[in-house]
């Protein structure tokens, strides 16, 4: 079951992504560190009611963020549709336990029907260029590489932005 993530939730899915970060850690992806995914962007994707669970068995089990917003480090890329009116994926997380359940794709199969439902164009997101599950994940989605942004927080490689015309 796919549902708006509740503000007492916060500490199992910083649970979630912390198991995510050390397990990419040991396959040498370092993706995700002290600095993000934070309990202060939890709290805020939760404030706009884009952040989203995944259950199984009445345990929370996943993330995904389904924004509007366009963050700054985006504006570079010539996307294939005009900024405005696209859905933003963020922190798709799902714990390394449970990984291979299919639980991205539900939530991914979920964003983008809810994108479609809603209105917009299309479908952005960012993936690390060290991560090449991710990249392999996101394009055998339909997903179009458009090229590269930087986030110095979190590493200095770069990351690769796609998008999905619905």
């Amino acid at each position: 079951m796919i549902r708006r993530a509740k503000i007492s939730e916060i500490p199992d899915i910083l649970t979630i992504t912390r198991a995510c970060a050390k397990k990419m850690e040991e396959n040498g992806i370092f993706q995700w560190n002290e600095h993000y995914p934070s309990k202060e962007a939890f709290i805020k994707d939760i404030e706009r009611e884009e952040l989203f669970v995944i259950e199984e068995n009445s345990t929370v089990q996943g993330t995904i963020v389904i924004s509007t917003l366009m963050d700054d480090e985006y504006k570079p890329i010539t996307w294939l549709t005009q900024n405005g009116n696209s859905t933003y994926i963020h922190r798709l997380s799902v714990h390394p336990n449970v990984q291979g359940k299919g639980f991205a794709q539900q939530m991914m199969d979920f964003a983008e029907a809810y994108s479609r439902e809603n209105g917009f164009v299309s479908v952005r997101l960012d993936t690390f260029s060290q991560n090449k599950r991710n990249q392999r994940f996101y394009e055998q989605r339909g997903y179009q590489k458009l090229g590269d942004i930087f986030f110095p927080k979190q590493s200095d490689h770069p990351f690769h932005c796609y998008e999905l015309v619905l």
